[in-house]
């Protein structure tokens, strides 16, 4: 025990010491004192903070449970302690240093299938609501570095307190000069300071966590940390911008697809208006939007929006963007959605109103080549149908190898093995109850080795469409408090349309032209099929007996 204590007490002052180098580099190679000077007292005061966290939650894991046994009882309370001491310790941190912590956290509360219980629920239960807030000081030394003006100069009207907080920016109302009313995107300005210290410092506490303790491997998060930033320029390792034109760039874009390649859907689709000439690099101007978010279940219903016929637009909207752009929003949590009555459409008599749905923050964006969309949808389509051969040929060929290709598939679904190729109509869906819950939960436990090296083996585009997918299954629970049959349904047809299409673009015969005709005519009649059934099993569930 002496010599855990030991090894902890030297990650803490090993880390210490780099920081100090790092802080003294920093300023060394600077244009700008003032920020350099902020970094040397920042920097070093983060750093040591993270080792002294991360070591004390370290040992607290080995101390606890040293020589309790495996499987005990007893083992299993003491370890559910260290986790929500551990957790909670993990939450003062991301609090205290903000930034790209935040996000961390937020990722934490996502991870299910990976990360115990108890780190998800206090996570989830407070990173979403609780990010850190820039003072009006600090926003207006924003406007004065982009405008050369304060708030209440470039804008008719500016308040000064936020409607929003997140990991990177807050929001605020505003009104242009014209009369329109707008809200205004401000990135934090100490997360412009220190994000890429900040990058720098996750990534060598991981790391050399790793190497004292060999069962702690999170090696795999550093990459979608780094993927979960916007993009960014550098000047040396110093931030030049996190870049919210980019963000802009990223929206009209995605409405373009959508007008272009999804013109079923588009009018279903939303995504505020930028004011170019009121935004830049850190600063961004949008279309105030009223609408509320995909969670707030009753509101949604008192707007007469069917929460079930927006899980289904949620869904389609996603798949039509993985499978047939390969252009995603890669971060759909429920702060990031909001739907309000499609603004073209009266209500019917009923007071019933179709779902329009507007995504907002699109700063992590990533296009998927033809071959991953292609091999994606192809995974997708085939457990949807619970075929094992091609769940395995797609698993391999995106990545998760011979060995883990049933974990790859049974993280995509929150199934087991046994569940994914069972051929049941409803073998994917998620009920969400509490038995589901602690079954997840185990399966978690019993294969985290596994877990860990599949995500490090993994591509990183395909762990921002876990990523993705770990989002929109929180949307769709809120939702439904577990998972609908339908939406699985609309994901199969989007992906089954992608392979179609791809396969139609390859061929160069006429048998081969052929043969694709014959599978799309096949795979109608199974989709008309599937919808048959679905519908008996809702008169089933209908009736009284």
């Amino acid at each position: 025990m002496a010599s855990l204590w030991r090894v902890a007490t030297k990650f803490s002052l090993l880390t210490a010491a780099v920081g100090g180098g790092t802080a003294a580099t920093l300023i060394a190679t600077s244009d700008d004192p003032k920020t350099a000077l902020k970094l040397t007292t920042t920097v070093p005061r983060r750093l040591f903070r993270d080792a002294v966290t991360a070591a004390n939650i370290a040992f607290d894991y080995e101390y606890s449970l040293w020589g309790v046994p495996e499987g005990s009882t007893e083992r299993e309370k003491i370890k559910h302690e260290v986790h929500l001491r551990s957790a909670q310790k993990l939450q003062e941190l991301c609090f205290k240093n903000g930034g790209i912590y935040i996000k961390l956290g937020q990722h934490l509360g996502q991870l299910e299938y990976l990360v115990p219980e108890e780190y998800v629920t206090t996570m989830r239960n407070s990173m979403l609501n609780r990010c850190p807030v820039s003072s009006y000081e600090q926003i207006c030394e924003v406007f004065e570095k982009e405008f050369g003006e304060t708030p209440d100069k470039v804008f008719a009207e500016f308040d000064p307190v936020p409607i929003a907080s997140a990991s990177l920016a807050q929001v605020h109302v505003a009104r242009t000069h014209d009369g329109k009313k707008v809200a205004v995107k401000v990135q934090h300005t100490h997360l412009t300071d220190t994000a890429a210290a900040d990058n720098a410092i996750v990534e060598f506490i991981v790391n050399t966590l790793h190497r004292f303790f060999p069962n702690f491997d999170y090696r795999w998060l550093i990459d979608e940390i780094n993927d979960s930033l916007p993009k960014a320029s550098y000047v040396g390792i110093l931030p030049h911008e996190l870049d919210f034109l980019m963000e802009a760039k990223n929206s009209e874009k995605c409405l373009e697809n959508f007008r272009k390649l999804s013109p079923h859907i588009a009018n279903y689709v939303y995504a505020p208006k930028v004011y170019w000439n009121l935004s830049t690099s850190k600063l961004l101007t949008m279309e105030f939007m009223d609408g509320v978010h995909v969670n707030d279940v009753k509101t949604i219903q008192k707007l007469g929006i069917n929460p079930h016929e927006l899980s289904i637009l949620v869904s389609q909207t996603f798949a039509e963007m993985m499978f047939k752009h390969g252009f995603v929003h890669c971060d759909p949590h429920a702060a990031n959605l909001l739907v309000r009555p499609l603004p073209s459409e009266k209500s019917s008599i009923l007071g019933r109103r179709k779902p329009q749905l507007i995504l907002l923050d699109h700063g992590l964006y990533k296009e998927l080549d033809f071959d991953t969309r292609t091999n994606y949808a192809g995974l997708w389509k085939a457990l949807v149908f619970s075929d094992a051969n091609s769940i395995k040929e797609y698993s391999l060929k995106l990545g998760a190898g011979e060995d883990l290709y049933a974990l790859f598939a049974g993280i995509l679904t929150m199934r087991p093995w046994d569940r994914v190729v069972d051929p049941s109509m409803d073998h994917l869906v998620i009920q969400g109850d509490e038995s589901e819950r602690l079954e997840l939960q185990m399966y978690a436990s019993e294969y985290v080795q596994e877990i860990s090296d599949l995500l490090r083996r993994l591509p990183r585009v395909i762990l921002l469409m876990l990523k993705t997918n770990d989002c929109l299954r929180a949307v769709n629970n809120a939702l439904f408090q577990g998972s609908s049959l339908e939406t699985f349904l609309i994901i199969g047809k989007v992906s089954s349309k992608a392979v179609i299409d791809a396969k139609m673009s390859q061929s160069k015969s006429f048998l081969a032209w052929f043969s694709v005709e014959l599978d799309k005519i096949w795979l109608e009649l199974r989709f008309w099929g599937m919808h048959i059934a679905l519908w008996l099993l809702q008169l089933r569930k209908s009736l009284p007996y």
